[in-house]
This record gives structure tokens, sequence and C-alpha cells, in this order.
């Protein structure tokens, strides 16, 4: 009898083996063929955005993208604005989509990366419910002063502001912002005591600077380019290791003798965590060979955006650097939206 048992367990055994690879390769062909079906002709792709629509550079790249993916994957790819909480509105809609190869996320480094440290509720893990595509493109800070400011050089900046605590001001679109962001790690790696003083908006921000209310900002390149060219500030040093295109006369902070101080909002496309393979395959390789289009490199030069690119895998482990670099920021400054 216990002959018998022991060979139907066996038997039972091999039986739930070989059922087990026969799923798996079912779910092989599935993947295949989700990818080589993919996408259907005349279905819309959804490519959700968790900004306003017309509201800056990261809806302009987005949309740039959606148009150029849609030229060499020949469906229309809709762009679907969902602007709240700093982004989180929009990543949790995306997050919750459907993982069948019509629904994905552009997004950036706040919402993706910095949100994770400062809120405590969110609605999404960036790190859970997505898959990294690809790694787009990234606009820097730059550090700018007011023209009235007596400073002209980041080690006199440093040594001003050390020997005023707390009566300089920089300007920021908000807590938790990219410009605040590089403001703390100013602050961080240089010692100073600088007041933070958030606007409504960029406008409101850079107006705040030219009339002197504030002394300087790290502003985002697009927003303060041509501030700067028209002389109304004065350009410090760029945030990045290579010059911005459209700013090429400003040095960097590597050439300043200050490397630790980068700062950048970077963009990245993602797809629901489930989204067949094959399907991500074929939006990284678009993506790239729209990166190599010289046409695209300029536009995103124009705008002051320096092209990217590179594999999931590599999208995935500057998420995770970057997740951990901005929390101990954010932490370190005690910074928290509730």
């Amino acid at each position: 009898m216990d002959g018998w048992m022991s060979h139907r367990a066996g038997a039972l055994g091999r039986a739930i083996f070989k059922l087990g690879l026969w799923a798996l390769g079912c779910l092989f062909i599935l993947n295949v063929q989700a990818s080589d079906d993919w996408p259907t002709p005349g279905k819309n792709v959804r490519l959700i955005i968790p900004s306003p629509g017309g509201s800056g550079t990261g809806d302009t790249i987005g949309r740039l993208f959606a148009e150029e993916l849609a030229k060499r994957l020949k469906v229309p790819f809709v762009v679907d604005n969902k602007p709240g909480a700093n982004g989180n509105i929009g990543a949790s809609a995306a997050a919750l989509a459907p993982h069948d190869g019509y629904h994905f996320l552009f997004s950036w480094a706040g919402t993706l990366a910095v949100n994770q440290a400062m809120y405590k509720q969110m609605g999404y893990d960036s790190q859970r419910d997505f898959t990294p595509i690809a790694l787009l493109a990234e606009v820097p800070n730059i550090l700018v002063l007011n023209n009235d400011f007596q400073v002209r050089s980041l080690a006199d900046l440093t040594r001003y502001a050390k020997a005023h605590p707390g009566k300089l001001s920089y300007g920021s679109t908000g807590i938790g912002s990219s410009m605040h962001l590089a403001g703390e790690l100013y602050q961080r790696e240089f010692g100073t005591e600088m007041v933070h003083v958030p606007f409504s908006n960029p406008g409101n921000a850079t107006t705040n600077l030219i009339s002197g209310e504030i002394q300087l900002m790290f502003q985002l390149v697009p927003g303060i380019a041509s501030q700067i060219k028209a002389g109304r500030v004065r350009a410090i040093g760029v945030m990045a290791p290579q010059r911005s295109p459209a700013l090429p006369d400003v040095p960097t902070m590597v050439e300043l003798g200050a490397p630790q101080l980068m700062s950048t909002t970077w963009f990245a496309l993602l797809a629901p965590k489930g989204t067949p393979a094959g399907v991500i395959q074929r939006m990284n390789t678009a993506a790239n060979e729209i990166l190599s289009d010289p046409a695209v490199r300029k536009r995103l030069g124009e705008m002051g955006a320096t092209p990217l690119g590179g594999s999931p895998k590599q999208l995935a482990d500057h998420l995770s650097a970057e997740i951990d670099r901005w929390g101990r920021i954010v932490r370190d400054a005690k910074i928290e939206v509730k």
C-alpha cells in the first residue's frame, strides 16, 4: 500500500511539474504574441502626464515624445494630463491603469524619487508599481543671482552666506520642488543658513529675483535662460556634469570645483507593473531611436534639456539611486508634505 501511495504521489508530482512547465510556456507565448501583435493599428495608447497641459518643460517634453512615439509605432499616443499633489494623482492613476501595453506614464524626478520621502501617503510606489522603460532627458538647475547682489562667484556666495546666516533668501516654486531641494543640497554641502521662500509659480519667483526681493535661485535652465541672456539676472553655474546647450557660456559646478552640487530634473517613461516584457522592449527601442534623431536632440537642446536614453535596467538603477540620494536630503532638512 505504501509503495502504491508513493508511486501515485510521484506521478502526481511529475504531472504538476509538467503542468507548471506548460503554464510557463503559455505565458511566454502570450508575451511574445503581445509584443508581435502590439500595438493594434488604430488603437489609442494613453500617455499619462502628472501635470497640467501646457504647464512647462515636463508637459512639453512629454508631448514631444508622444508625437515621436506615434510616428514610429504608427498608432495615436493620446496625452492624458492628470495634475495634482506634486504629481501623485497622475502617478497613482497610472499605477492603477491596465497593464495591457496601452497605458504608460511619463514622469520626472520629483514625482518618482523625491515624493517617496516627502509624502506619507501617495497611492503608489515608484519601484513596486511600475516597470521602467527608459530615461529620456534631464534639465539641470542653475544658480542665478540678483544683479545688484554684490556677490560674483560661487566661492564669494559661500563666504557671504556663512558670514551672514539667515540674511539671504532663495526662491523656489514650492516645498519639495527641484529648486527648493537644490538649495537644500547647497546648504547641506557648504554649511550655510539661508531662508527658503516658496512662490506659487516660476514667474513670480523670477520677478522677485529680478527686483531683489530674493537674492538667488536654483532655477531650472528653461525657466531662466531668457532672463540670463537678456542680462536681467546673473548666472553662476549649471548644476550638471556638462554645460547646457541653451547656455553654453555658463560653466558647470564641476568646472567651479563643486562636483557635489549636481541637481537635475530628469524625465522617464514607465509602464504599469505587469505590462508584457515584449511591449517594454519595443517601447525602449522606440525611445532610444527617438533620442538618436538629430532633429529631436536639437529640439530638446533648445529647451535646455540633455537627451539621455539607455536600458530599462539603467533607469531602474538610476531611480533607486535618486530615491536614496534625495531621500537623505529631504529627511535631513525635515521636509514633509501631509
